[in-house]
């Protein structure tokens, strides 16, 4: 039996090719620009499209000013920058190996998706303050309960921030989430930066 008691977003969809339950990732961006309507059922009721556009919304939202910016003076850089995120949202979308959770009822077996837990691993550290995340894994066996395992991520900063103390911070927004969600026994947490990203324009 699977649950998604602690996580609203755990895909039950495939992820075919370049498809997101038959919609490219292009497509869901064009929908969320659009403000989502007029309201598309068919995308609104997949997991796995709104776990994508909830990527793509805060990806968005941190973002979109000093993007727009950049994009005047490097418009190569910056496709491939934004290219290179929107391939890790899909990679993400495969639903992976499943990770247990306990439950007093022995007969019960609860599990999260993988996916589920790297979009989660996504959102808190978006919203860590200063990071923009592209790629995470996590290595070791998430099947086994109480193993240590080990999360790699890459990231871009916001410019002008200190990198290691806003790392530190992340890790630990990362660590505290994840131990209110999961009951991964998480070890390090390695966080490559790998480009910087302008700071939003101040509003005039």
């Amino acid at each position: 039996m699977n649950s998604n008691d602690h996580l609203d977003d755990v895909p039950d969809a495939k992820v075919h090719g370049e498809l997101i339950d038959g919609r490219t990732i292009e497509e869901l961006a064009d929908y969320v620009a659009a403000g989502r309507t007029p309201a598309d059922p068919a995308i609104d009721s997949s997991p796995a499209s709104r776990q994508a556009m909830a990527n793509l919304a805060r990806l968005t939202e941190l973002t979109a000013a000093g993007l727009v910016r950049q994009a005047r003076e490097e418009p190569s850089r910056d496709e491939a920058w934004i290219s290179a995120l929107l391939s890790s949202i899909r990679l993400e979308l495969d639903e992976g190996r499943d990770i247990p959770i306990s439950h007093p009822d022995p007969v019960l077996r609860l599990t999260l998706s993988e996916s589920a837990v790297r979009g989660l691993i996504r959102r808190l550290g978006d919203t860590a303050g200063g990071i923009v995340v592209g790629r995470c894994s996590l290595d070791g066996d998430v099947s086994d309960p109480g193993a240590l395992i080990r999360i790699e991520m890459t990231c871009a900063i916001r410019f002008g921030l200190p990198i290691e103390p806003t790392l530190e911070v992340v890790r630990e927004h990362i660590r505290s989430g994840l131990a209110r969600h999961t009951e991964l026994a998480v070890g390090a947490i390695d966080i490559t930066v790998d480009d910087v990203y302008p700071a939003k324009e101040e509003p005039r």
